[in-house]
């Protein structure tokens, strides 16, 4: 293809070629200069530079914090790689806080490191995820079907109750209704979502909304 080629998951630049990394379906998305991926059924999630993950607070060592992000390794996140962190200014972050942020460096070759942070130095939406809430696993596929632009589950669901909503492409979602009850019913349908046609869901939908 003409200009500038972006790899996604499942594809290395080889030279002057391209080397499939997973098995899959090769997409391509033609917009912001074309990008090509694999989409695949992976249980394990693989690192990728610019993800937005959530990650799981396991230990502070020093000045940097690891985390659990679902890989085969732990990541790395600088205390300072947070909106108005400095050295005086810590973030306030403990085991087992959950964080939302993006990579800056993921490939085989190097430890997996996370910011907090945009390259204006904002946290644009990224940090620590409230307390409340509930964090669970759904497959890499749904959690791309979630974020695509104009998701229909997602419209819908805000039509069932007011929650807040936060995905990762590492395949965690966080989610916090008004009730731990309205909760656990968006949790239910979004993990149904995997298995149920839209057809179905809006049925299960109606049902909720009748209630």
């Amino acid at each position: 293809p003409q200009g500038r080629l972006l790899c996604g998951p499942g594809l290395r630049r080889s030279g002057a070629g391209l080397l499939v990394t997973k098995c899959g379906l090769l997409r391509h998305r033609p917009a912001g200069g074309g990008a090509y991926w694999v989409d695949s059924q992976q249980k394990r999630y693989v690192p990728v530079k610019g993800d937005h993950v959530i990650g799981i607070v396991t230990a502070k060592a020093g000045d940097v914090f690891r985390l659990d992000v679902g890989g085969s390794e732990p990541a790395s996140l600088s205390y300072l790689a947070f909106e108005g962190a400095t050295k005086r200014n810590r973030p306030n972050v403990q085991v087992g806080d959950l964080v939302y942020g993006q990579f800056v460096v993921a490939n085989k070759d190097m430890e997996p490191e996370m910011v907090c942070i945009d390259s204006s130095g904002r946290s644009s939406g990224m940090g620590l995820i409230g307390q409340d809430g509930f964090l669970f696993k759904v497959s890499l596929g749904l959690i791309r079907k979630l974020l695509a632009p104009k998701c229909e589950i997602i419209q819908e669901l805000s039509q069932l109750y007011p929650f807040e909503l936060v995905l990762g492409m590492n395949g965690r979602i966080w989610v916090k209704a008004k009730t731990v009850q309205q909760t656990l019913i968006i949790v239910n349908i979004l993990e149904a979502c995997e298995y149920m046609t839209a057809e179905q869901r809006k049925q299960a939908l109606a049902k909720l909304s009748g209630n």
